[in-house]
């Protein structure tokens, strides 16, 4: 359990900082945009090209792969309906509400958890590589489109992609991971210290988010759209990885543990950045990264106690 102790400690030191700079106004009033736009435009697509080079695509494209895919895409699915058809929401708002139900931290507590828990990072790999390379960049098209107010044709559909930085990212990071090609270490240093800047950006700019605000609050409305994606994301996502892993490809073991735990994490900090730079569901997902952030480390013992 030290590992996921660990790995929720350094996340809300730097959430702690974010919220301390904010309620000081260190930074000034517009530090939260300001820092949500540097992660979005700038660190992320470099943190995305830098860390998609160096993966091992034949390892990395396994079965866990297809349980992370699949597990994510079904509570996605679900949650998209239910937001759409039951709660009414506006699709660029359900679209983000979605994300905050389905989308994994898999970087700044995934990585420690695969590391002090499952004993190996590259358990962690799968569901980056998924969500980096497809699910993310599938969410951000739509988003586009849906935001637009225009019906995408395919011209405008290949251009919204060359227009956004994380998918250009990415791209770049596949096609070099793929070819085996390396950047050249004048380009490939800057890069990589520009991307390691998109985590302390996104997590600082959460907690400057926190100032004044109050989880789960009245207003807005939105009490029972963060209520079910914190359901989804910690409850539905996890015993869809379980069940697609134990009774349909036959995992057990450590590695059946490892792709439930994956499962498990909380919504990706990103989610709020997304919210922020669209101006979409902006609510549910600071309310939802925050609740899934506290509630998933019981989750992760109550798991680790039936899995291990």
């Amino acid at each position: 359990m030290l590992g996921v102790l660990t790995g929720f400690t350094v996340v809300w030191i730097i959430i702690l900082v974010g919220y301390l700079i904010g309620r000081l106004g260190v930074l000034g009033a517009n530090a939260q945009s300001v820092l949500s736009r540097l992660a979005f435009f700038v660190a992320s697509p470099a943190l995305l090209l830098v860390t998609l080079s160096d993966a091992d695509l034949h390892t990395v494209f396994s079965l866990p792969l297809l349980v992370a895919a699949v597990s994510a895409f079904l509570t996605a699915g679900a949650f998209l309906l239910c937001t759409r058809w039951w709660l009414r929401r506006p699709l660029p708002e359900a679209v983000i509400s979605t994300m905050s139900a389905s989308l994994v931290n898999g970087a700044n507590l995934g990585l420690p958890i695969a590391v002090y828990v499952l004993g190996d990072g590259a358990y962690i790999a799968p569901v980056l590589i998924f969500q980096m390379a497809v699910f993310t960049p599938l969410f951000l098209m739509v988003m586009d489109t849906a935001t637009s107010g225009r019906r995408t044709s395919l011209p405008r559909f290949l251009g919204q992609i060359v227009r956004n930085p994380i998918i250009i990212g990415t791209l770049i990071g596949l096609i070099l991971a793929a070819t085996g090609l390396t950047l050249p270490v004048i380009i490939l240093e800057p890069v990589t210290l520009i991307g390691g800047a998109a985590v302390p950006a996104m997590l600082l700019a959460f907690g400057i988010s926190l100032v004044g605000s109050r989880p789960m609050t009245r207003i807005g409305g939105r009490r029972t759209d963060v209520v079910m994606a914190t359901a989804f994301k910690l409850v539905l996502q996890p015993l869809l990885a379980f069940a697609l892993a134990r009774y349909v490809l036959g995992m057990d073991g450590h590695l059946l543990f490892a792709v439930v735990v994956t499962a498990a994490l909380p919504t990706a900090q990103n989610v709020f950045v997304a919210a922020s730079r669209y101006d979409q569901g902006v609510l549910v997902a600071k309310d939802t990264v925050l609740l899934t952030t506290v509630l998933s480390l019981p989750v992760l013992i109550v798991t680790a106690a039936l899995l291990t």
